[in-house]
Parts: structure tokens; sequence; C-alpha cells
């Protein structure tokens, strides 16, 4: 079960997250179609297939708006995050109010 400021990691990379808004449902969370361990496990280091994407990028908030899920990248990684197969998005900046 997830809980905010859990820090998980790939196994098989070097991307590293810390839950920021956890899901009520128990999720899988997966990296390049690892399931993430917790940062402190043992990892084999092995790297992933070639992914076709831009890889984790640090210090930005991926969401996955259907489980509520909200991940914050910590270490940078070229594996894809994925919540119950689906592939985790950037949240966008909130809109500032205008100033009429």
């Amino acid at each position: 079960m997830l809980k905010a400021g859990l820090r998980l990691a790939c196994p098989r990379c070097t991307t590293e997250v810390v839950v920021v808004r956890a899901p009520a449902d128990d999720v899988m969370l997966t990296c390049s179609e690892s399931a993430l361990v917790g940062v402190d496990s043992a990892r084999e280091g092995t790297g992933h297939p070639t992914t076709g994407t831009d890889g984790m990028l640090l210090g930005k908030r991926y969401v996955d708006e259907p489980a509520d899920l909200e991940l914050l990248c910590t270490k940078a990684g070229p594996g894809a995050l994925a919540c119950d197969g689906r592939v985790l998005g950037i949240r966008g900046a909130k809109p500032l109010p205008s100033s009429d």
C-alpha cells in the first residue's frame, strides 16, 4: 500500500521517486515494466531496453488521474513510469489568476 512520503526506485535504472499523493486503492507502479522497489532495496542496475521516451526528468511531478496518484522525480533516469499499465504524464503548472 502506498503512502505519501514513500521513496521508491527502479531496480534496473537510476530513476527514484517520492509519493506525493497516494491512491486509496493498491496499484502496481512500474518503470519500463519493472516493478518499483524501496530505495534501500538491492538493485541490479542492468538498464532498460530502449523505451523511445525522454525518460524521467528531475524535479517534475508525474500524475495518474484515474488512480489519484502523484509522484515527484528525485533522481532522473531513462525509464518510463506507469501505474497499472497507464503511462504517467507530467503535471502541468497551475494557472495564475488574472490581474484584471
